[in-house]
């Protein structure tokens, strides 16, 4: 084979390997998002509960899903929601954001909470998985 043709195969094997590594990821998150789900929702016709209902995380400022009643901690944290922040507020949220109402625990496996944001980060602002 010559090198160019196995180049290529090389960068499709990857591609192969990072999309099901992916996919990987956000089904484990689907797993753990089952913590989340006394509390959270997230999907088409997701609705507040305790906490509020989760659809467009990514890029989302803390304290601003529709007619849910936020903590002052959480309103004034300044925080928009990306991967880094989420995956420092779900090892210790009191420790993140001090007087959220989260009572949450905490998720302290690296790789599971990077599988939950993989999931959540999912969804656009409806409720809709991305493709």
């Amino acid at each position: 084979m010559n090198k160019p043709s196995l180049s290529a195969l090389i960068v499709i094997a990857s591609t192969v390997a990072a999309s099901s590594a992916l996919a990987q990821d956000v089904a484990a998150g689907k797993t753990s998002f089952n913590k989340c789900l006394p509390c959270h929702s997230i999907g088409e016709g997701a609705k507040n509960k305790v906490g509020p209902e989760l659809n467009g995380l990514d890029g989302r400022k803390t304290g601003t899903a529709a007619d849910y009643n936020y903590s002052d901690g959480n309103k004034n944290s300044g925080i928009t929601w990306n991967k880094d922040e989420f995956l420092s507020y779900i090892k210790d949220p009191k420790a993140k954001i001090p007087g959220t109402k989260m009572t949450f625990a905490g998720i302290k496996s690296e790789t599971e909470a990077a599988n939950l944001w993989a999931y959540l980060a999912s969804f656009d602002k409806d409720g809709k998985q991305k493709q």
